[in-house]
């Protein structure tokens, strides 16, 4: 059985959509230098990032986040890590976050420490992939799918 038997494909996301995983998407494109704003909403500006960013990377720019998009995006992260990409798995932590508390259990600062890492290996163990608390390919894809969501 591999890895990724288990794991939702990446969805689709497309201008017009809402919350998540509009944020992570926002997170992701600014890491790849794109000034857009995290707001959850993927309206014009998103799409003309998302576009730009398909362009740079010679993919098909149709402005739809598919699997092909979504693969040439993710930024692997782990314990370390600093910047846009590791506040787009914070946004998944929030996103699970069934606490009620209005702050976020893990805070969304950019910075993969000691709870961004707990967080990852606890999601890993619960979708049953490889716990290794690294935020690669297969760990994106079960984020951004909405895996362990309600």
């Amino acid at each position: 059985m591999s890895a990724t038997t288990n794991v939702q494909p990446f969805p689709l996301v497309r201008q017009g959509d809402r919350e998540h995983p509009v944020r992570t998407l926002q997170h992701l494109l600014r890491q790849h230098g794109r000034t857009v704003v995290v707001d959850g909403i993927f309206g014009p500006k998103t799409d003309a990032a998302v576009r730009a960013f398909q362009t740079a990377a010679h993919l098909t720019v149709d402005g739809i986040v598919g699997p092909k998009t979504w693969a040439a995006i993710i930024v692997t992260v782990r314990r370390g890590s600093q910047g846009e990409a590791v506040k787009g798995v914070q946004e998944e932590a929030a996103f699970r976050d069934l606490s009620g508390n209005p702050q976020p259990s893990l805070a969304i600062d950019g910075i993969f420490g000691p709870k961004t890492e707990a967080f990852v290996r606890g999601f890993q163990d619960a979708v049953e992939i490889t716990v290794d608390g690294i935020v690669g390919p297969v760990t994106w894809q079960a984020l951004v799918s909405g895996m362990l969501s309600l």
